[in-house]
């Protein structure tokens, strides 16, 4: 049993990443979905699918790369808060990641979005991770 299902979450994507896997399959949760739909809606994995077959349930996604090069889309993908030691930011001092290139996930009073939206919506939160 692992007591961070975020972290284990975004681990397992870059543990697929880095070899080079197509499809990653994830146990589900409300929060776990909500990330992996802003993850598709920023162009970070090509597609995925929520499946009900067990308790929990499971998400299955196709991961993202360059065809060029072969490169994964997602160059890193980094937990901020953590269970230890909660991060959060007002809708004045959300994150730049990587200087307006990447997205910083933030858990708000109005539900899960990038920190872009956060701050259009005037809203502060946890700021989860970023990905780039």
């Amino acid at each position: 049993m692992y007591t961070d299902p975020i972290a284990d979450y975004l681990t397992r994507l870059r543990n697929a990443n880095r070899a080079g896997h197509r499809v990653v399959e994830i146990p589900a949760s409300k929060l776990k979905k909500e990330i992996t739909k802003i993850l598709f809606d920023q162009g970070y994995i090509l597609s995925y699918k929520f499946e009900d077959d067990t308790v929990q349930g499971s998400i299955k996604i196709a991961l993202k790369y360059d065809k060029l090069t072969k490169e994964p889309v997602i160059k890193k993908i980094q937990r901020i808060s953590k269970p230890g030691l909660r991060k959060y930011a007002g809708a004045s001092d959300l994150p730049r990641v990587l200087n307006g290139l990447g997205i910083a996930i933030v858990s708000t009073s109005h539900g899960v979005m990038t920190g872009k939206q956060a701050q259009r919506d005037n809203v502060g939160g946890e700021v989860l991770c970023y990905v780039y």
